[in-house]
């Protein structure tokens, strides 16, 4: 449902009634190129609505009578808001025609949605795979042959509530029967679970809000009723210490090794990392260019000295396009290449549980937030859009006001 907006002339009846009786309509822009209008009459006003077609010319219709006399009623008689309402579901009828589409999307199934948002998404976005994964794992499945125009709120919210119950799935080979973990029971478990069901929820309402705009579904009601489980975000900051770092990099084989200590340094993740190429480095700014991040957004990420010299080496001899971090076979990291090597490394160096790479972006974040660097520089290096994340996952280990006064203020009370 589009969100209404307020006009204090048109907002209630007593409004409209200091309103002059007029043949021209009162409009009032609610988006782009739609109007909604108040027609004052002798014996009451009615709504009009008002879609711009092109070269300065406008259609329009009546949507009903205006609540001046007789109470609302939804269908015949609208307060300011039904009117809103009815109006934007003109809007959506007239764009669908504009466009040469059928005002009602017959046979429109949620497996099109998803193919359709995966075909946008793979043009616009990064990380298709977990993408693809949520929608043939979790959403095809149960919902996939479901016609959007049947679908309603309990039947999301039903998709939503199984998937917090069920276990969580563990990788199995291409082709292989499905594994699965036991059924959660302890709070972590459970909040894990949730946690995932709030994520393929975002990604299914997320399809549904591309198709809805591309003027495929006329109403977006239906998943807007849905929420989210709440506590579910647990900010669970593994760290590692100096003397863990070392060990980790020295039980590494060589190429692996460079490809950990360019993630210590730089937090950057592991498919950023791996498209680096020597023209990507700057040592004059002493920065590193990240092109396309899992946001869709470039940055650069600035590095200490140590950062500096271990780039410098890395891009000496090397023409501008090539990559900075090649296997030991000078063949290009693909997906998944790291995960093995990685978890014998950690259990070489006595590391347990085994890290993840991503974990690496934790420990780099971590380190700046223990050592007083600011949220906002700690989000920039990140590439996060803002400081949320960021906050939730690093706050409590910076130095801050409120546990310097708290520290300076607590007198002792003789507990020993």
């Amino acid at each position: 449902m589009a969100r209404a907006v307020k006009d204090s002339k048109l907002d209630s009846r007593e409004a409209r009634l200091k309103l002059a009786a007029r043949h021209k309509p009162y409009w009032r822009l609610i988006d782009r190129g739609c109007h909604i209008g108040y027609r004052k009459g002798v014996r009451g006003g009615i709504w009009r609505a008002r879609y711009y077609i092109g070269e300065g010319q406008y259609e329009e219709s009546v949507l009903g009578v205006a609540d001046d006399i007789r109470d609302c009623d939804g269908s015949e008689v609208f307060d300011f808001s039904q009117a809103q309402q009815a109006a934007h579901d003109w809007f959506r009828r007239k764009s669908r025609e504009k466009v040469g589409l059928p005002i009602t999307a017959q046979g429109y199934t949620v497996a099109q949605v998803m193919a359709d948002y995966t075909a946008w998404f793979k043009a616009h976005r990064k990380s298709l795979s977990a993408l693809e994964s949520a929608t043939n794992t979790h959403i095809l499945p149960a919902l996939g042959h479901v016609e959007v125009s049947k679908l309603t709120p309990r039947m999301i919210r039903e998709f939503h509530e199984s998937m917090a119950s069920a276990p969580a799935r563990l990788r199995s080979g291409k082709g292989r029967e499905a594994r699965f973990r036991a059924t959660p029971q302890s709070r972590d478990e459970i909040r894990a679970r949730k946690s995932t069901a709030n994520r393929v929820l975002a990604i299914l309402k997320a399809a549904l809000n591309r198709a809805y705009l591309d003027g495929q579904i006329e109403s977006d009601e239906q998943w807007k009723r849905v929420k989210n489980f709440r506590g579910t975000s647990a900010a669970k900051v593994t760290f590692l210490d100096r003397d863990q770092c070392s060990r980790l990099v020295a039980a590494c084989p060589e190429d692996l090794g460079r490809l950990v200590k360019a993630a210590l340094l730089t937090g950057c993740r592991y498919g950023e990392l791996v498209q680096m190429t020597a023209g990507d480095f700057n040592p004059q700014s002493g920065t590193l260019r990240v092109g396309i991040s899992k946001s869709g957004r470039g940055r650069h990420v600035v590095l200490t000295e140590d950062g500096v010299a271990f780039f410098d080496n890395l891009a000496a001899g090397k023409q501008h396009k090539e990559l900075l971090l090649t296997r030991a076979d000078g063949k290009a990291w693909g997906a998944s290449h790291q995960f093995r090597p990685l978890r014998e490394a950690c259990a070489a160096a006595g590391i347990s549980p085994p890290f993840s790479f991503h974990a690496l972006r934790h420990v780099y974040a971590s380190n700046l937030a223990v050592n007083g660097a600011d949220l906002n520089v700690i989000a920039r290096q990140l590439g996060h859009a803002d400081t949320r994340m960021v906050e939730s996952h690093y706050a409590h280990l910076t130095p801050n006001h409120i546990a310097q006064a708290i520290r300076k203020a607590g007198a002792p009370i003789g507990l020993g």
